[in-house]
């Protein structure tokens, strides 16, 4: 019976206790790894966890809430505006540069996309590997030599790494190119470009359509003006000279025939810029080729100046046309303080009896010193008149050319001189050189085409233009001096042709009216100036011309009037509508 109880018993508590809940000895524990949690026993998860749980998330749910709104509500349009520009980008597209023409509509300067490998319209992107569409013409120039400073050059549209521009348009640089940069631009259209999200772009709607850039009309003849730069070019390479330049004008317009400088750049090499072997040597050239030598090149005039002094000496009253000066080839002078020094101021020749037309014929420089500065009993007009006059007829100030950079030379004077030197004194002998055009007497090519211009056209200052049609009136002066000094001026020109200094121009197929100047430059006079100004035809005149051929030797003979006798003759066989 016991025993029975006892099974029983036992079977009992057999169901009772789990396995778990014996309390075992340490020394039975298992080999479990308590940093693992083995062996341990697992416990519920605490309120307090699950309370952080929920606040975590409800703290990410309001800040996405408060961002949500922020960006949707609060700062919704300016984010909407932005992602708009994102995806739609604008792009202009170029107006067609206008056309430069001569005056026989042959083009000087024109749009481009198949004229050398540049203008084949294709460039490498900056943005990818691929080539894509040049979305501008290039600038086309003329190939014949002589039109470089004319033109000028430009500076095509640029935009960065991205692609994008951050100059827009075609930027003149130089010449008509800078001068009516506004009208040859145009304006520029607008194209909306949209980009998705892989970043591939679609062309859209043409926002605003370009408006092209006019067409312009020079008064240049391109074959005269190509014909007067090679033989400038080539006279300077033959006889020593480092550079010239010339121009033709219109003496009733003031429109120019033609004008050139020697050296000169080339518009289409400077435009593109990839050519930086030449560029470079432009640069370093001791020439200074981008120096426009008819505009802004100034020059010691020499005895050009004459003519007008002539006439000055007219109106002044200080001499008559007819009354003769002697010419011995030197006029001294005493010294005011020191009776054993005189100082000696020479003629080229010795001339002998000269009246006014001949002494400006045979360009006397004593006739010409007395005139000025007086000698003995004849009086002279002095340096203040010597610089009135020459203003008068266009010296000393800008033409008002439709070009960049042009100077406006100096008319040296006492006060001019106080500035430039430490002894500031104004001495005889410096009215004697200033009244031949030399001493600080500088002049450009321009000022001398002009001022002869306005002795051909009877007193009347022109304002020299390279446009034919112009948008604008060039203004005109009447100049306050007699028809009959004038006259005397030009019968003197015409003389020095027949048989003094400008012979070389004796053709006779027109008549010319000439006078010729050698300024002599540098501390040893060792180099000239070779001068030559005049018009023609003589009986009623047309144009009126000028060359300066730059530092060339001293003994040189052949210069400014061989320039212009290959030139007359050219244009006899080539262009006679001109002489006529």
């Amino acid at each position: 019976m016991s025993k029975r109880v006892s099974s029983k018993f036992l079977k009992q508590l057999s169901r009772d206790i789990d396995p778990d809940e014996i309390f075992l000895d340490s020394k039975n524990l298992p080999g479990f790894d308590r940093d693992q949690f083995e062996g341990r026993i697992e416990k519920p998860i605490s309120r307090g966890a699950i309370w952080g749980v929920f606040a975590a998330f409800s703290i990410v749910a309001i800040i996405f809430i408060v961002k949500i709104t922020s960006l949707q509500i609060v700062h919704g349009e300016e984010y909407l505006k932005k992602s708009e520009n994102n995806r739609l980008d604008h792009k202009p597209l170029f107006a067609m540069r206008g056309v430069v023409y001569d005056r026989n509509k042959v083009p000087l300067a024109w749009n481009s996309f198949d004229d050398e490998a540049a203008r084949i319209a294709l460039i490498m992107s900056e943005t990818s590997t691929t080539t894509e569409a040049m979305p501008f013409p290039h600038r086309s120039y003329i190939s014949a030599p002589g039109f470089g400073h004319t033109l000028g050059y430009v500076s095509y549209p640029k935009r960065d790494t991205k692609g994008r521009y951050y100059q827009e348009l075609f930027v003149g640089k130089d010449g008509i190119e800078e001068h009516y940069n506004e009208l040859l631009s145009g304006e520029n259209g607008l194209q909306i470009v949209e980009t998705d999200a892989l970043g591939k772009t679609r062309e859209g709607s043409i926002v605003e359509e370009p408006q092209n850039g006019a067409a312009l009309t020079l008064g240049i003849d391109a074959r005269v003006q190509e014909k007067l730069h090679t033989t400038i070019r080539a006279t300077a390479n033959d006889f020593g000279y480092m550079a010239g330049a010339g121009a033709l004008m219109d003496i009733e317009t003031g429109e120019l025939l033609a004008m050139t400088s020697y050296p000169e750049y080339e518009s289409a090499v400077l435009s593109e810029g990839k050519n930086k072997k030449l560029i470079q040597s432009y640069n370093l050239d001791k020439r200074a080729v981008f120096l426009d030598r008819a505009v802004s090149g100034v020059y010691t005039p020499g005895s050009i100046i004459k003519p007008f002094m002539a006439i000055a000496g007219l109106a002044e009253g200080v001499i008559t046309t007819e009354k003769q000066i002697l010419s011995t080839g030197s006029i001294s002078i005493q010294h005011p303080y020191y009776p054993n020094i005189k100082s000696v101021f020479n003629d080229w020749k010795a001339h002998g009896w000269v009246d006014m037309r001949r002494a400006i014929a045979v360009s006397s420089d004593v006739y010409f010193y007395e005139i000025g500065g007086g000698f003995e009993n004849q009086k002279g007009i002095g340096i203040e008149n010597i610089g009135k006059y020459a203003r008068m007829f266009g010296f000393g100030s800008i033409t008002g050319i439709d070009i960049t950079d042009e100077k406006a030379g100096t008319i040296p004077s006492p006060e001019w001189k106080k500035k430039m030197f430490e002894d500031g004194d104004w001495r005889l002998g410096d009215t004697y050189h200033t009244v031949i055009g030399q001493y600080g007497f500088q002049s450009t090519l321009l000022q001398a085409v002009r001022g002869v211009a306005s002795i051909a056209n009877d007193g009347t200052l022109v304002t020299p233009h390279l446009l034919k049609d112009p948008v604008q009136d060039f203004a005109t002066s009447k100049i306050d001096i007699p028809s009959s000094y004038l006259q005397v001026a030009r019968e003197g020109m015409r003389q020095a042709v027949r048989e003094g200094t400008v012979s070389g121009l004796g053709v006779g197929y027109v008549t010319v009216a000439g006078k010729t100047g050698t300024a002599e430059i540098d501390a040893g006079k060792k180099y000239i100036n070779s001068w030559v100004v005049g018009f023609f035809p003589y009986e009623k005149p047309r144009y009126a011309f000028a060359v300066v051929m730059e530092r060339g030797p001293h003994d040189n003979t052949i210069g400014g009037v061989y320039v212009m006798r290959q030139l007359f003759d050219w244009m006899y066989q080539n262009t006679p509508e001109y002489l006529k």
